[in-house]
């Protein structure tokens, strides 16, 4: 996803983050582009991840093309075996660079980026070369959560520590966990004339979204990249994370239990 020397992506790709990433939806997360969207468009998701947004955006402009990029060549492979899995073949997977991206000028009609602006350490750069590889009347369609906004119910103090340790360790991965409410901004000063931003929140309250949100974290917080990555910085020890996870599997269990997270949204042009 991107090749700068002072950014490490936070979450990995360790199975927890993969199964948390294969709940999104063009539903659920990129129900702002849709409306955009029509049969014939060629569309480049960057930051694809395990395609599942990717497909449905195949589905959704089919028969137009469809290329999904990420860093990882595993996280790529299986994706493409996803497509196949689902007779998708208006779509592909590739390795790629989100700063460099192997496409000529004017080549897509969309670029969408989902969770991608707040892992990089040049937002705009990216969102300049996105630009770049757009056609005249193309859209960039970009969104972000923003980990100033979460809220949560009941009022643990472990998901508290939670939140204060992911933006610490996001910030010194290279990123900014801030992002959503920096998309307008950034995209301005890529040099993109119209700008529209919105704002969608993920939230979580049944006992079926209580098990994927919070186990997903309760595992991440101490078998992921993000664990590693809180610990060589020195954001958390090893018990401190552990009780993080114990904090989350609380917040499973509480049938009263609701947590909701705001994301900015843009779609941009010129």
């Amino acid at each position: 996803m991107a090749s700068h020397d002072n950014e490490r992506y936070l979450h990995g790709h360790h199975a927890s983050v993969l199964r948390s990433h294969s709940w999104r939806t063009a539903e659920n997360s990129a129900a702002y582009l849709i409306p955009h969207l029509s049969p014939g468009l060629n569309v480049l998701d960057v930051g694809s991840g395990p395609g599942t947004i990717t497909l449905d955006l195949a589905r959704l402009v089919s028969p137009g093309r469809v290329v999904g990029i990420d860093a990882s060549e595993d996280v790529v492979a299986n994706a493409n075996g996803l497509a196949f899995d689902n007779d998708l073949h208006n779509v592909e997977f590739r390795t790629g660079d989100a700063y460099a991206l192997e496409f000529a000028d004017a080549t897509f009609d969309v670029v969408h980026a989902h969770q991608v602006l707040q892992h990089l350490a040049d937002p705009v750069a990216a969102l300049r070369e996105f630009r770049r590889v757009l056609k005249p009347g193309g859209i960039v369609a970009a969104r972000d959560a923003d980990y100033g906004t979460p809220a949560w119910y009941p009022l643990l103090p472990g998901i508290a520590e939670w939140l204060r340790i992911y933006v610490d360790a996001a910030h010194t991965s290279g990123g900014e966990p801030l992002a959503g409410r920096r998309l307008k901004a950034w995209a301005q000063r890529a040099g993109f004339e119209e700008v529209t931003a919105s704002a969608s929140v993920w939230s979580f309250a049944s006992d079926a979204d209580r098990e994927w949100w919070g186990s997903s974290w309760a595992e991440r917080a101490t078998e992921s990249e993000f664990a590693a990555r809180a610990i060589e910085g020195g954001h958390a020890t090893v018990t401190d994370l552990r009780a993080v996870a114990a904090a989350w599997r609380e917040w499973v269990a509480a049938k009263d239990g609701w947590f909701s997270l705001t994301h900015g949204e843009i779609v941009a042009r010129g």
